[in-house]
């Protein structure tokens, strides 16, 4: 009531001024800041009531849905299952065109210079690093309703990526099934031996895992012996029947045969040095990406009895948080933590489920310069229930030296 008290002051003070058009005015003026003052009066009385209002209406607004518990997430999530049809083409089309056209560009710029070449070379890897992301949610029957279509278009991409489809699909689905198990650890997986597994070795296997280990062999030569070599022959299923034969030599002779046409074409030397590097960056590439993906410090690895899989997929998967660009690229593949609870959700909508559940974006979360920590991280530590480094182990060791 200040206002209003202040409104009745400055109409006093109009009155007794001399002047009857003074006093007119100054009445005039007065009444105006009495009906503002009112108006200002009437707004601070309101509002409360308006704030309460909009509060309600806010607090009305339907919250994300409410995290369930980790044994009922792959039932949870299986409503994201649904692959669309016109989005899973588009995402082939602006993969694979665009991988084309930059390999055909490279090849026209190799008459100017050969830099500029080599300038397209990780643009093109990209796409080859999506196509291969395709071709995995193909073997995962999440890019089409139909097997058959999943698994001939995983077939055609695996001859450009140098993948046999079928003989992978297997190892992969058990990687699948065993990740973060200690008792089932080998197949489809980088080797991860436990501190006690470690000292126990004699010094040469010692030196071996630590060359294994060692970033240069494990993002270098590593990757490109992979796909290069690896693959080439069903190891780890040579004697599990004729399917995985199959698979592998299907797709070497598949990649035979368009490797020839190229060089054919154009030559065997311009091949060489225009496919050579991207396959060489996109092979880097997706290895470190498998490797953040279960590689980080605060992974979980448990023994069979102890172990599940829900609980393996969601604290035993990373989410790796990429910037947009290379999350694209990536097909959200860093989404991986959802992708191991309920693997045949697309990959287009992986980012859907951290839209409805933003609490599984705060779990397992990895940043791009967290990832580099990772290559630090070599041994299960069973104690401490986390990777930890060499250096770190020399260090624990030297500790527990000095303490007896």
């Amino acid at each position: 009531m200040r206002l209003i008290s202040l409104s009745n002051a400055a109409l006093d003070a109009a009155l007794t001024r001399r002047g009857g058009a003074a006093l007119g005015a100054s009445i005039s003026a007065a009444a105006g800041q009495a009906r503002e003052s009112t108006a200002v009066t009437r707004f601070a009385t309101q509002m409360p009531q308006w704030s309460d209002q909009m509060g309600k209406s806010m607090t009305d607004a339907a919250p994300p849905p409410t995290l369930p518990e980790t044994q009922r997430l792959p039932g949870v999530l299986a409503r994201y299952r649904d692959p669309k049809l016109a989005w899973s083409l588009t995402e082939i089309a602006v993969t694979f065109a665009p991988f084309v056209a930059l390999w055909a560009a490279m090849w026209a710029l190799m008459h100017v210079s050969y830099w500029l070449t080599l300038a397209l070379a990780l643009p093109a890897a990209g796409f080859l690093v999506r196509l291969f992301l395709i071709q995995h949610d193909c073997g995962h029957g999440a890019f089409f309703r139909h097997r058959a279509i999943n698994d001939w278009v995983g077939r055609v991409f695996g001859v450009v990526t140098l993948t046999p489809y079928d003989y992978w699909k297997r190892t992969h689905a058990a990687h699948h099934a065993t990740a973060g198990n200690l008792d089932r650890r080998g197949l489809g997986d980088i080797v991860t031996l436990t501190v006690g597994e470690y000292l126990a070795l004699s010094w040469r296997r010692r030196l071996r895992y630590r060359l294994y280990r060692n970033p240069a062999v494990m993002f270098g030569l590593g990757p490109t012996y992979l796909f290069l070599l690896q693959h080439r022959a069903p190891l780890g299923l040579m004697g599990e029947g004729w399917k995985p034969w199959l698979s592998t030599m299907s797709t070497n002779l598949g990649a035979a045969v368009v490797v020839a046409a190229l060089m054919w074409l154009i030559g065997p030397a311009p091949f060489l040095l225009i496919h050579g590097p991207i396959f060489v960056l996109a092979a880097t590439i997706g290895v470190w990406l498998f490797y953040v993906q279960h590689q980080f410090e605060n992974t979980r690895w448990a023994h069979e009895a102890q172990w599940s899989l829900p609980e393996a997929a969601l604290h035993g998967s990373s989410y790796y948080d990429l910037p947009l660009v290379l999350r694209w690229f990536s097909a959200n593949i860093g989404v991986h933590h959802v992708h191991h609870l309920s693997s045949r959700i697309p990959f287009y909508r992986l980012r859907e489920v951290l839209r409805d559940y933003p609490e599984l974006g705060t779990i397992s979360r990895v940043t791009l310069w967290q990832s580099l920590r990772c290559v630090n991280y070599t041994l299960w530590d069973e104690d401490a229930q986390r990777l930890i480094s060499f250096g770190a182990l020399r260090r624990k060791l030297r500790g527990s030296s000095a303490a007896e």
